[in-house]
């Protein structure tokens, strides 16, 4: 039985074939004799500008401009490389393995043909893989805007068979072979919806929908050009809720008084407007509600906080957690002309070469934009030949930079990533040593990863951190914020101190 079912296979297999053949004629036959309304001027052009993927880069690029917050990144660059690791898939091995010759155009009317017709094989169709890769790698980022993406990729597959240069089979697996390379690259790469949940604490706090007994204080000049934009959005979304608006000179007096005359304080800005109403909703023993408007949004994004329904969904349910306050004291040397006496830091707290470099940053910022101002900066400051002395837990020595983040970064690539827990009572303390070339130097503590020591870098999680012997005048950052370092202080944490609105399940 076993030889007869081998020597019949060859013929099992050349009837499948010609069956489906004969189905795939068939249905290319009825597409190219049915009148489709509208068509006509539509797909072949849609078909034509997915060629080299140019149609996918430039939905990209517009989800980019045009999206609010790290998801619609997040969404665009996984639906880039969903659609490289198809394409690198379809044109190595699939259209290699299967040499099928392209359908001809004999029924295929001609205005509907494309003007240059492709020259490779038929199977299986790389547009439609680029176009189901692209689709579906947003798509698991960003429902809404697979939603948007989808209709198109699926109009662009529909294309070649309508423009006679593939056989619905051809569409059908490279949809498919599409659809796989996405699941594949968040296999490697996994989604924010795959990471582990949060190790924060969840607290209750007061549920205030349509934002009633909460005062939204807005910093007018905060990083990005959207500000106003994401104002008139809280207004929208929370019409029970009071919005100040206010120059940064009137901030503090501004969250001051939120925070006097309401239930909970919010705020919309960059992490230094941030970190304000953060002190202020301590002092006041308030919950604080997060609205990201700054350039870069770090403590919003880590805490899961991406635009502004995030929040809203959390004050609806008086959904919260708590969060870790990192912490700079002086010591007992700082003398009184040390400059501010104490701080918190949600973020990060460094000093070196870092304080310079955020300094020149925002010099140059409003004329060049935030990006070029930060690499003039980098450029500038890697230019100088001495290093900071301080000494580190009672030892002096030179150092480029000290780093102290709020809670343990992960790593992602070179350079720490985001943390995961903002409740763990742990600093990311990083330095790099003194020596020659800081900037081949800060170049591999970023390669050596969080946790190393050697001649260029150390990296420890410690509660708390002691700093003596700076120099007067010696500038530390904290959060994006500038300011002079007294002579001596204490890095540490107060655990659990801030009560931030966040909704339990992240979308």
């Amino acid at each position: 039985m076993s030889d007869a079912y081998t020597q019949g296979s060859p013929q099992v297999r050349a009837r499948v074939t010609a069956l489906l053949s004969g189905w795939d004629r068939q249905i290319l036959h009825t597409v190219a004799a049915r009148r489709w309304p509208g068509a006509e001027p539509v797909l072949p052009r849609l078909s034509r500008s997915a060629n080299h993927g140019l149609l996918w880069f430039g939905v990209a690029a517009g989800m980019v401009a045009l999206g609010r917050g790290a998801r619609s990144r997040r969404a665009a660059v996984r639906g880039v490389g969903s659609l490289a690791l198809a394409s690198a898939t379809i044109n190595t091995i699939g259209k290699r393995s299967v040499r099928r010759a392209r359908p001809m155009l004999d029924a295929v009317p001609v205005i509907r043909r494309l003007k240059r017709q492709p020259f490779t094989t038929s199977f299986p169709s790389g547009h439609a893989a680029s176009a189901a890769a692209f689709a579906t790698g947003v798509a698991l980022e960003s429902k809404s805007w697979g939603a948007i993406v989808a209709p198109v990729a699926a109009s662009v597959a529909f294309s070649r068979v309508y423009t006679g240069v593939h056989y619905p089979s051809d569409v059908l697996v490279g949809a498919a072979l599409g659809v796989g390379a996405a699941f594949a690259l968040r296999g490697a790469v996994p989604t924010r919806s795959q990471l582990p949940a949060p190790g924060r604490p969840a607290v209750e706090a007061p549920a205030l929908p349509g934002g009633e007994g909460l005062v939204v204080v807005v910093n007018e000049q905060a990083g990005t050009a959207g500000t106003a934009d994401s104002a008139a959005v809280v207004h929208q979304a929370l019409p029970l809720a009071e919005v100040v608006e206010c120059a940064p000179n009137e901030l503090s007096a501004e969250l001051e008084k939120a925070a006097s005359r309401g239930r909970a304080l919010g705020v919309l800005g960059g992490d230094g407007t941030i970190n304000r109403a953060a002190a202020v909703a301590v002092a006041h023993d308030i919950p604080l509600a997060v609205f990201p408007g700054g350039t870069f949004n770090h403590f919003a994004y880590d805490l899961g906080i991406e635009s502004v329904d995030d929040t809203c969904r959390a004050l609806i349910g008086g959904e919260a957690v708590r969060v870790d306050l990192g912490r700079f004291t002086p010591g007992a040397q700082s003398g009184p002309d040390s400059g501010k006496e104490s701080g918190i830091f949600l973020n990060t707290f460094s000093l070196g070469v870092y304080p310079e470099l955020v300094r020149i940053r925002e010099r140059w910022s409003p004329r060049i934009g935030g990006w070029p101002a930060g690499v003039l900066a980098a450029a500038l400051v890697l230019r100088g030949e001495h290093p900071l002395e301080a000494e580190i837990q009672g030892r002096r020595r030179p150092i480029w930079l000290l780093f102290a983040g709020n809670g343990v970064y992960q790593r992602v690539g070179p350079t720490p990533g985001h943390r995961l827990d903002l409740a763990d009572g742990l600093l990311d303390v990083r330095v790099v040593h003194g020596g020659r070339w800081p900037g081949l130097r800060l170049l591999a503590a970023a390669l050596a990863g969080p946790l190393s020591r050697s001649p260029v870098h150390a990296a420890q999680k410690l509660r708390q951190l002691r700093i003596g012997g700076l120099a007067p005048g010696t500038p530390m950052a904290y959060d994006g914020e500038v300011a002079t370092a007294p002579r001596e202080l204490l890095v540490h944490k107060a655990h659990e101190a801030l009560t931030v609105y966040r909704p339990q399940a992240l979308l």
